[in-house]
């Protein structure tokens, strides 16, 4: 590894960081996407200027930054919140992962591609971005029933999204002849044992942590309990997302001695996830937007659609006001690295529809990334307004 071509290109990074940062603060412009520009521009799509060993800390970066990020939307799953916005949370977000499923795989079957691909498409179509859903909310300023409902939304959403997509791959798998015994275990391994342990770390993490310095817990034992779920997620094979999530609503609702659980991990977050903002950037190939074709149009298309129609829903049946009913399905537009993560599990366990799913997932994801991020502002911003008023 060339040290100085590595540090170099850290410093341009952290500085275009810097630079992308402060015109989304002036112009209201969603810094996620501005730094997903800053990566196309200097990766592989653009100029080519990111060196390989940098790249290489993709994966790093990417375990560290949604460790912590799911760590944080565990937060939004109190008692007290969930007793406030529960009733929207759970509605929202099974009927956004209910329609998506059921709307994208018809669409996608109606339009010629067989039944195991299109259902494993829709359920990849599941996921959201919880880190870029995150910092648009903390950049927006936003504050109240919505932004709370909307991280409680995306932390839920992506746990039913996993669930649905573990049983589902099992179900491809029969349909295309497969052996799904194996993946049967794996999914419910992976879903139920990330549970497992976030609630076995989150439980003395409740008792012990905040202790050393009365009234709120130290950075370093923040930044450590949230490596140890993500070495130990990575380590055992289960969702560091889940596992993050778990641990930290477990905090959240049992640590009564100190105030607000690891907010020191806010003061730190933001180095991972600006330069895993701009090597995601890097990572995608524009190149992949012509290859999907029609059929990554229509899945776009049907993924829109039923983010919209099952955000209303899940709203109304919520019982949500009636002028922030529309705009959920808005917020939670954002697609990232937890889709590309299924679109990998998918070409490892099933190789014959593999590269189908990877480059549909993967060409749809930039388009995602690019426009969900300021629809989640737009979306922020209007009821915000109107809640004002």
């Amino acid at each position: 590894m060339d040290l100085a071509s590595t540090f170099l290109s850290l410093g341009g990074l952290f500085l275009a960081g810097l630079a992308a940062d402060t015109i989304g603060r002036r112009t209201r412009l969603p810094r996620v996407t501005l730094l997903l520009c800053v990566g196309l521009i200097a990766g592989r799509s653009g100029l080519d200027l990111i060196p390989h060993e940098v790249e290489g800390l993709f994966e790093f970066l990417s375990v560290a930054a949604l460790s912590m990020v799911a760590f944080l939307m565990g937060n939004a799953l109190t008692l007290e919140k969930l007793a406030r916005n529960g009733r929207v949370i759970l509605w929202v977000s099974w009927s956004i992962v209910t329609a998506t499923l059921m709307i994208v795989s018809s669409g996608l079957i109606w339009a010629g591609l067989a039944p195991a691909t299109a259902l494993i498409l829709a359920s990849i179509a599941t996921a959201t971005a919880p880190a870029a859903t995150q910092d648009i909310i903390h950049q927006s300023g936003q504050t109240g029933a919505f932004p709370d409902t909307l991280r409680g939304i995306v932390a839920v959403d992506d746990a039913w999204g996993l669930i649905v997509f573990s049983f589902v791959l099992v179900f491809a798998a029969q349909l295309t002849g497969s052996s799904s015994d194996g993946i049967l275990l794996g999914a419910t391994r992976e879903v139920f044992g990330a549970i497992l342990l976030g609630l076995v770390l989150g439980f003395p993490a409740a008792y012990l942590t905040g202790r050393l310095k009365k009234g709120e817990p130290m950075q370093t034992e923040a930044l450590g309990l949230v490596c140890l779920i993500a070495g130990l997620s990575v380590w055992l094979e289960v969702s560091f997302l889940l596992a993050g999530m778990t641990a930290g609503s477990v905090v959240a609702n049992l640590a009564r001695h100190h105030n607000r659980p690891f907010h020191e991990i806010e003061h730190v977050q933001w180095p991972f996830m600006l330069l895993f903002f701009i090597l995601a950037g890097a990572s995608l190939e524009i190149s992949l937007l012509v290859e999907i074709g029609m059929i990554g149009a229509l899945y776009v298309v049907l993924r829109t659609a039923a983010r919209l129609i099952g955000g209303w829903a899940g709203a109304a049946l919520g019982g949500a006001p009636r002028f922030e009913r529309p705009w959920y399905g808005v917020a939670l537009m954002p697609q990232a690295g937890v889709a590309v993560g299924m679109a990998l599990v998918v070409s490892e366990t099933l190789p014959e529809i593999g590269p189908v799913v990877m480059t549909l997932t993967v060409g749809t994801t930039v388009i995602f990334e690019l426009l969900g991020p300021p629809l989640t502002l737009l979306a922020l911003s209007r009821v915000g307004r109107r809640a004002e008023s």
